[in-house]
């Protein structure tokens, strides 16, 4: 992934993200002087899977996908995120390697968020480093709800499959 640039975010920009709802204005500002914005170009990697993690991104703008490996090494897309949504929070929440791949699909900014961003922001309010906190884990619940879907319908899928077979009884 590229390096930071000069570009910024505006505490307008941030509000506009869920992410950062119900935050003061100056902790808004306090955390625009504070983050770095990456630009990409499409088809670059932004992390892949199995790397080390210490930090997240929002995307500001672009579009960017999410690509998992099978078992037998069949990588296969598992979302494609925009302006708004925000990714690779698990190595913010359990430090352990990246679990997927993700790769931009149109030139994109993302913004990024480490582990000692959010320490920092800790330290300079509670409240909203709080708030940050419950936003990440409302986001990771409702993901979590969507895979069990999947997950409930998949094995639905195979199981009438199994037992319509010839033979099956």
């Amino acid at each position: 992934m590229t390096h930071p640039n000069s570009d910024s975010i505006s505490p307008v920009e941030l509000r506009s993200i869920g992410l950062f709802g119900a935050l003061d204005d100056d902790v808004l500002t306090h955390l625009a002087s504070t983050l770095s914005v990456h630009r990409l170009e499409a088809g670059e990697i932004v992390f892949r899977e199995g790397d080390d993690a210490n930090a997240m991104y929002v995307v500001v703008s672009g579009e960017i996908e999410v690509l998992k490996k099978s078992k037998r090494a069949t990588e296969s897309r598992v979302a494609v995120l925009g302006p708004g949504d925000w990714f690779g929070e698990m190595s913010i929440v359990d430090i352990q390697p990246r679990s997927a791949t993700v790769r931009a699909l149109a030139p994109s900014s993302l913004l990024r968020i480490s582990a000692a961003d959010l320490d920092a922001l800790y330290r300079y309010d509670l409240r909203s480093y709080s708030l940050i906190v419950l936003n990440l884990a409302r986001e990771l619940s409702r993901r979590l709800r969507v895979a069990d879907g999947i997950l409930a319908d998949l094995i639905a899928n195979v199981m009438d499959n199994y037992l319509r077979r010839p033979g099956a009884s």
